[in-house]
């Protein structure tokens, strides 16, 4: 039986995980399709400005990622350390960078006053958002959802894009670590997308983040 997610990634053990989700019903993240003619390029562009947009938020590095055809692969690095430092205020405008928080920490970005019962409720919500900013299936929820509606608004569809959910494993060691990468960034050179992983635009040797 498949591992519960909690299961499967735990910052106890590794800060580290290899990202892997593939779409459903032959559904394109970039590339030509060979019998239409119709190319998908332009669905890497939205994948990898996602990417971006997200690292810029979350407590979440991106050490590699690779766009294929129908799936992608990401290696993730937890920034536990980083998170330690924030503020309260910083917790909410990185959350509000990405969704509408709530009316109370609205307006304590925007510094109202506010009662201090309604501090507390600040408070008790920036460390919700906090945990939320660390966690790895909230990164993937954030960056899958926008994806699959702009594809199936696209292909004039509905129904689901991606293949249940994403797949993890744990990166427990240096070697792994360094293995995954390798293996990440050889993935359009053994599909003959790219002859070499430099000359690439499919994985992170195309974008700084």
């Amino acid at each position: 039986m498949p591992k519960p997610r909690s299961q499967q990634i735990s910052l106890l053990n590794t800060p580290y995980y290899h990202i892997c989700s593939r779409t459903v019903r032959k559904a394109f993240l970039c590339g030509v399709d060979k019998e239409t003619g119709t190319s998908f390029e332009h669905r890497r562009r939205w994948i990898e400005k996602r990417l971006f947009q997200l690292s810029q938020s979350f407590a979440i590095d991106i050490c590699a990622h690779a766009i294929m055809h129908n799936h992608l692969h990401l290696v993730l690095h937890v920034d536990c350390e980083q998170i330690k430092q924030w503020s309260t205020a910083d917790i909410l405008q990185r959350w509000h960078q990405l969704f509408k928080g709530t009316l109370l920490t609205r307006q304590y970005l925007n510094k109202q006053p506010l009662a201090d019962y309604q501090l507390t409720m600040v408070e008790q919500t920036a460390k919700v958002y906090k945990e939320r900013l660390m966690d790895i299936s909230r990164f993937m929820r954030s960056l899958n959802e926008p994806i699959a509606r702009q594809a199936n608004q696209e292909d004039k569809c509905t129904g689901h894009f991606w293949e249940g959910r994403f797949k993890s494993q744990a990166l427990l060691d240096e070697g792994a670590l360094l293995s995954c990468m390798a293996y990440v960034d050889l993935n359009p050179v053994r599909a003959a997308i790219s002859p070499t992983p430099e000359q690439s635009s499919f994985t992170k040797h195309s974008i700084t983040y």
